[in-house]
């Protein structure tokens, strides 16, 4: 019994020296994997030097472009259509025909209305004859008794209707009043027409011009002479430049500004299209910095500077910002070294390494 007591005494002993050995083996370690931790890498950031610079604002809207000339234009006399010498889209310069009415009856009329007219000349004679003017020129008779000579031979009215019977059959030639291109033609040949209907319409090559709105409070932002990019939404690829040529001084009731510009190489827009509007002015002597400096925390505006291989934290106020930058009119100085790229995740006094 005594021997059995001595053994399991001995067993108690060893067990608690091995377990005494493994703790000190397991706290070593430990010890040792604390140690082993890799320190953090600091975050690769570029920056640039905050200097005064222009800033160009830009101001975005939407609108439309019309042609500068842009005219309907209809047949002056009643008639038949003869010929159609022009299709849409076809160029026409100013004083092309672009259709004819038939001419038959017109001439006609050209010579009925002469005719009248030579035999009113010969009553018109006869009248000044009876008068006692016959073999005098027309300056050394009194005015009063010309008028009366030609009212009672019926010149005045013959020589009417003879320059109207011209005038009419000079007009089954439609012409071009100015350089253009043909638009909205539905005329066809054997149609009858009359002065009220509309034959086309011509798109002035004189250039485009765009129409577009800004808030009033924008207002100041725009002036006369800005530069102005047009793009339209059905190509999104032609990129057209202009000028801002008009500003209407009237707020509608929605609190908007009328504005036109006349666009430069309009030769891919047509009239009446849809555009996207952006309105350029460079304004000197800005603190501009990148959109990808400026972050949200805390739901304010804030900015990194680098300062001795540490990001400092600094709230900003932005003023005007166009697609790529923004203005600085708080928190920022000239000559501080922004963080423009690698701040996403950063806090204040992170350890920062500059890239390059």
């Amino acid at each position: 019994m005594k021997k059995i007591v001595l053994c399991l005494i001995a067993v108690l002993i060893i067990s608690t020296l091995t377990a005494c050995n493994n703790r000190k083996v397991a706290n070593d370690s430990t010890a040792e994997g604390v140690n082993a931790l890799p320190q953090a890498e600091p975050n690769e950031v570029t920056t640039i030097i905050l200097r005064l610079q222009p800033f160009e604002h830009e101001l975005i809207s939407n609108g439309k472009v019309e042609a500068i000339q842009l005219t309907d234009i209809h047949f002056e006399t009643d008639g038949i259509v003869e010929k159609v010498l022009v299709r849409n889209g076809d160029h026409v310069a100013q004083g092309q025909v672009i259709a004819e009415l038939d001419k038959f009856k017109l001439h006609n009329a050209v010579v009925q209305a002469q005719n009248t007219f030579e035999q009113a000349k010969l009553d018109l004679q006869d009248v000044l004859i009876g008068q006692g003017y016959g073999n005098k020129p027309e300056t050394e008779i009194p005015s009063d008794v010309m008028q009366l000579a030609r009212t009672r031979s019926g010149y005045s009215q013959s020589l009417a209707a003879y320059e109207l019977a011209l005038s009419n059959e000079a007009n089954a030639s439609l012409k071009a009043p100015f350089s253009g291109t043909i638009a909205n033609l539905q005329l066809k040949r054997f149609n009858k027409v009359s002065p009220s209907d509309i034959v086309c319409t011509i798109v002035g090559s004189q250039g485009m011009e765009a129409t577009f709105s800004v808030l009033e409070n924008e207002l100041p932002l725009v002036h006369r002479g800005d530069k102005v990019v047009i793009t339209p939404y059905a190509d999104i690829t032609a990129v057209h430049e202009g000028i801002v040529t008009e500003i209407n001084p009237i707020v509608d009731a929605n609190g908007m500004v009328q504005v036109k510009a006349q666009v430069r190489g309009s030769e891919r827009l047509f009239s009446g299209m849809n555009i996207k509007v952006s309105v350029r002015r460079e304004m000197p002597g800005q603190l501009v910095v990148p959109k990808s400096s400026v972050v949200l925390r805390q739901g304010r505006q804030v900015v990194f500077t680098l300062q001795d291989d540490q990001a400092m934290w600094n709230y900003v106020q932005t003023g005007l910002e166009n697609a790529d930058t923004f203005t600085i009119l708080e928190g920022l100085k000239e000559g501080d070294e922004v963080i423009v790229t690698g701040n996403v995740n950063l806090a204040h006094e992170s350890k920062v390494r500059k890239n390059g």
